[in-house]
C-alpha cells in the first residue's frame, strides 16, 4: 500500500535515494511555485499554507480580470475608482502583502526541493533559478508599490478632496490654464500665460483659447461679485495705469485688496484672486469657466529634467539672460543663446525658451506662443513609457508645480477624455491682433471668435449630417 502511494505521488512522497527523480522533482517544484504560488506547497508541503497561497493568487487574478473588463465596459467608473487615494492606499498595501507572501513561498519551495538530494551539477542552477524567480517578482512588486504610493501622494497633493463631480456646461468642460513665472522682482502672482481649454464632454476634442495677459477692460458676468465693482469692465472707471486694467492684474487686485468678494474660495480649493480671474475670462469669452489649473513656470525646469528633456523646434535665436541698455537700446549681458532649429532642451534652457523677453519681433505675443509650444512639447514627452520609466521624479515634480481646484471625483472622466483627445488635433483660437484690438478689444467679436472655435471642435449635428 505504501509503495503504491509512493509511486502515485512522487512529488510528495519521492524516492529520496533516486537522484534523477529528486533532480527532476526540484526543477518542477521551482517552476510550479513561480507560475502559481502555493501550488508547490499543495503538492509537496504544507497543504494549508498552499491553499492560502492559491486563494490569494486566484483572488488577485480575479480582481485583475474584473478590472480589465471594467476598463472595457465602464471605463469612467473604473478610472474614478482607481484614482481614489484610499483605493490606491489599499492597492499599495495589497501589493506589499503579496510580495511578502511570494518571498516566503519562494524560499519554502526551495526548502521543499531538498537540494542535498539533487544531482551535484544541478544544485547551483536550481538554487539560482529559485532565487531569481523569487527575488525578481518581489523587486517588481516593490517598484509597483512605490509607484502607486507616488501616484497616491501626487493625486492627494494636487487635486481637491471629496467634492462632488461636476456636470459639463452645454456639453463641455471649461478649464482655465494659468502659467505663472513668479520671481523676486515681481510683486504678487501675475499670470504670464493664460489659456482657456474647452473640452467636448463626449469626444474629448478641445478648443484652446489663448488670452493675452495684457488684455484690457475685461467684462464680468452679471452674477459675479466683480460686476458691481466694475460694471463697465475691469479698470475702466479708474483708468488703465500700471497695468491695473489688464487681465493678469485681476488676481492681485482681488487677492490683496478685495478678498472678501469671494469668501468661499479657499474652501473650494481656490483663492479670491483666481476666482476673480475665472469670472473675467468667463465674461470675456462667454464660456462658464469651471476649473483652473495653475502651473509654476519655474517648476517646469524640474518637470522637464524629470522627463529627460524636451524636443522643440526653435524658430528664432533667443537669449539666455540679458537686458536692454537704457542708453544704447541694445541687448547686453547675454549669458548664451538658444540657436534656431530642432533642439533637445534641458529644463534650464526650456524655461528660458518660454520666458525670454527679447529677440522676438512681436514681444509678448511671441512669448505666449513659445510658452504654449513648450506646454505641447512637455505633453508629447509624457507618453506612457517615459512617464512609467521616470514616474517617481515626474510625480514629485508635478506635485511641486501644479495647483488646481479639480476634485478627485473628476479624475476618472478627465483621464477618459484625455485618452479620447489623442484622436484629435486641438483647435486653436488666439485672441490677438489683428483679429482682436489689443488696446480696445470688442468682446462681442471675442465671443464670436470663441464660438467659431467651439463649433470647429464639436461633432456635427445629426440633422446636419443627414
Amino acid at each position: 500500500m505504501s509503495a503504491s502511494v509512493d509511486l502515485e505521488r512522487p512529488l510528495r512522497y519521492p524516492d529520496a535515494q533516486s537522484t534523477p527523480l529528486m533532480t527532476k522533482r526540484a526543477r518542477w517544484l521551482v517552476v510550479l511555485g513561480f507560475l502559481l504560488p502555493g501550488s508547490a506547497q499543495v503538492v509537496a508541503g504544507n497543504r494549508r499554507m498552499g491553499r492560502f497561497g492559491l486563494i490569494a493568487t486566484f483572488t488577485l487574478l480575479l480582481v485583475a480580470l474584473v478590472s480589465v473588463i471594467g476598463f472595457g465596459v465602464a471605463r469612467v467608473a473604473t478610472l474614478s475608482f482607481f484614482t481614489n487615494p484610499i483605493v490606491l492606499l489599499v492597492v499599495q498595501w495589497v501589493i506589499v502583502a503579496y510580495a511578502i507572501m511570494w518571498l516566503v513561498f519562494g524560499f519554502n519551495t526551495l526548502q521543499l526541493a531538498k537540494l542535498i538530494r539533487v544531482s551535484p551539477k544541478w544544485r547551483v542552477p536550481v538554487a539560482m533559478l529559485s532565487i531569481v524567480l523569487t527575488v525578481l517578482p518581489v523587486a517588481g512588486a516593490a517598484w509597483a508599490a512605490m509607484t502607486v504610493g507616488s501616484a497616491r501622494g501626487a493625486l492627494s497633493e494636487i487635486f481637491g478632496g471629496g467634492a462632488a463631480a461636476v456636470e459639463p456646461v452645454d456639453g463641455r468642460y471649461n478649464i482655465l490654464l494659468l502659467g505663472t513665472d513668479a520671481g523676486e522682482d515681481r510683486e504678487g502672482m501675475r499670470a504670464d500665460s493664460l489659456s482657456l481649454i474647452s473640452v467636448d464632454a463626449e469626444t474629448g476634442q478641445s478648443t484652446i483659447i489663448g488670452l493675452p495677459r495684457e488684455l484690457p477692460n475685461m467684462p464680468f458676468p452679471s452674477d459675479s461679485p466683480m460686476y458691481a465693482e466694475h460694471p463697465n469692465g475691469f479698470g475702466v472707471d479708474y483708468g488703465c495705469n500700471v497695468g491695473r486694467c489688464w487681465l493678469n492684474g485681476v488676481y492681485a487686485e482681488v487677492e490683496y485688496f478685495q478678498p472678501e468678494l469671494y469668501p468661499d474660495a479657499v474652501s473650494r480649493g481656490s483663492s479670491p484672486g483666481i476666482e476673480a480671474t475665472k469670472d473675467a475670462v468667463s465674461g470675456a469669452t462667454g464660456l462658464d469657466v469651471q476649473f483652473y489649473v495653475l502651473i509654476d513656470m519655474k517648476g517646469f525646469e524640474q518637470l522637464i529634467d524629470a522627463l529627460g528633456g524636451v524636443d522643440i523646434n526653435v524658430e528664432e535665436r533667443l537669449p539666455v539672460g540679458g537686458n536692454i541698455d537704457e542708453y544704447t537700446g541694445e541687448l547686453v549681458n547675454v549669458d548664451e543663446w538658444i540657436e534656431p532649429g530642432e533642439q533637445h532642451l534641458d529644463g534650464f534652457h526650456a524655461l528660458w525658451f518660454a520666458r525670454s523677453r527679447y529677440g522676438s519681433a512681436q514681444g509678448d505675443y511671441d512669448r505666449m506662443e513659445r510658452q504654449r509650444t513648450l506646454q505641447a512639447a512637455i505633453l508629447a514627452q509624457m507618453n506612457p513609457q517615459n512617464v512609467l520609466l521616470r514616474f517617481e521624479e515626474v510625480a514629485k515634480a508635478g506635485g511641486n508645480i501644479v495647483d488646481t481646484d479639480i476634485p478627485n471625483s473628476m479624475l476618472g472622466p478627465f483621464v477618459d477624455l484625455a485618452g479620447k483627445a489623442r484622436e484629435f488635433s486641438p483647435v486653436s483660437v488666439e485672441l490677438t491682433p489683428p483679429e482682436v484690438d489689443a488696446e480696445y478689444p470688442d468682446y462681442a467679436v471675442v465671443q464670436q471668435l470663441v464660438q467659431q472655435g467651439i463649433a470647429e471642435a464639436s461633432p456635427p449635428d445629426e440633422e446636419e449630417t443627414e
